[in-house]
């Protein structure tokens, strides 16, 4: 779909006998992906990553433009990076870059042929996400509960990210993008905007509604006050640096629903270290960022009986078959209740 108000012009196509240089062709493929597709930042920054190595390894053997593109080039390619270590997931990932980088070539004129329609790659492993179990989700709560007992702005606003991301499964990027607009605190719903520029209104529990409500009466406000840093200053009737005195920071704030340092919308680092440092000591394998609190969410609907595609739509799941892989939690978690519990398992 392309953006209205955007048109893209392809490459010219070779003339025959003519090179045409491979870093050129990705930069306008990136170009292609950003503004017709549609696709993310972060997705953009993947391929063009992948390109650049993809580049990089060509000219090692030789070949600066897109006639040198070859099958075995490609495979070639895959190989040498399967031999350095890199997990499956990479090279699934690069094998994707490059199909459609060369289909992209191929169609615009770019290329005589695309190399890389027989091109395969290894299909991804797809470890079993972190799962909180219900009691240490519980524990966790309760700790930032009472760190937020004392009204501290940021352990307000602390409880309210946590109870927000465990309620409603939001992606990180999803939350740190909330502005106050997008709550509805009485409908007990939320409007994000996912991957692809897709809307969707998403619910949330009581105790989510009371940690927001909380954060925005007695957090917000303060954070949206925040004082500017105390200055040396000098003048020249005196050379000597004095302190000069914190003066309230009256530049209008960011409309965002969480704030960070200096009264700007938090971070999706911020996030995250927040996140870890809270699983640090929560035992279980995977990663302990703000994702584990997705993966959770997910599993805890379908434990207690929550209907798959339902569980699709909460989390912005294009396909049902990403969403399937919390089915398989489920199963891994009964069979371990299994053999923990059954006295012949």
């Amino acid at each position: 779909m392309t953006i209205p108000g955007s048109v893209h012009v392809p490459p010219e196509a070779p003339e025959s006998g003519q090179a045409h240089l491979l870093d050129a062709y990705v930069d306008d493929f990136v170009v292609y992906l950003a503004v017709e597709r549609g696709f993310s930042v972060h997705t953009v920054r993947a391929y063009r990553t992948d390109l650049s190595g993809l580049v990089s390894f060509a000219e090692s053997r030789g070949v600066a433009d897109t006639s040198g593109l070859s099958l075995d080039l490609l495979r070639d390619w895959l190989w040498i990076g399967t031999q350095a270590g890199l997990a499956r997931a990479t090279i699934a990932r690069r094998s994707a870059s490059a199909r459609s980088f060369t289909a992209w070539l191929a169609r615009t004129g770019g290329s005589a042929a695309d190399p890389a329609v027989r091109l395969r790659s290894p299909k991804p492993g797809r470890p079993l996400p972190r799962v909180i179990n219900h009691t240490q989700m519980q524990e966790l709560l309760t700790h930032l509960e009472l760190r937020a007992a004392d009204n501290e702005p940021a352990a307000l606003r602390d409880l309210a990210i946590v109870e927000l991301l465990y309620a409603s499964g939001l992606r990180v990027s999803e939350l740190v993008g909330l502005d106050p607009a997008d709550v509805d605190l009485h409908r007990l719903t939320v409007r994000v905007t996912g991957k692809g520029a897709k809307e969707r209104v998403v619910p949330f529990g009581v105790p989510a509604q009371h940690a927001i409500l909380d954060y925005l009466e007695r957090g917000r406000p303060v954070l949206a006050k925040a004082a500017r840093p105390t200055t040396n200053v000098a003048t020249a009737a005196s050379p000597v640096l004095t302190v000069k005195p914190a003066v309230e920071n009256t530049a209008a704030p960011v409309s965002a629903l969480f704030l960070g340092a200096r009264r700007q919308r938090l971070g999706v680092r911020a996030v995250y270290r927040l996140v870890a440092a809270l699983l640090a000591d929560v035992p279980g394998n995977g990663p302990a960022g703000p994702h584990a609190l997705r993966h959770t969410a997910a599993t805890h609907l379908l434990d207690g009986g929550a209907d798959l595609r339902a569980v699709q739509e909460l989390l912005g799941h294009s396909s049902l078959g990403t969403t399937q892989i919390y089915t398989h939690v489920s199963a891994e978690r009964l069979k371990q209740s299994y053999r923990t519990a059954h006295p012949r398992a």
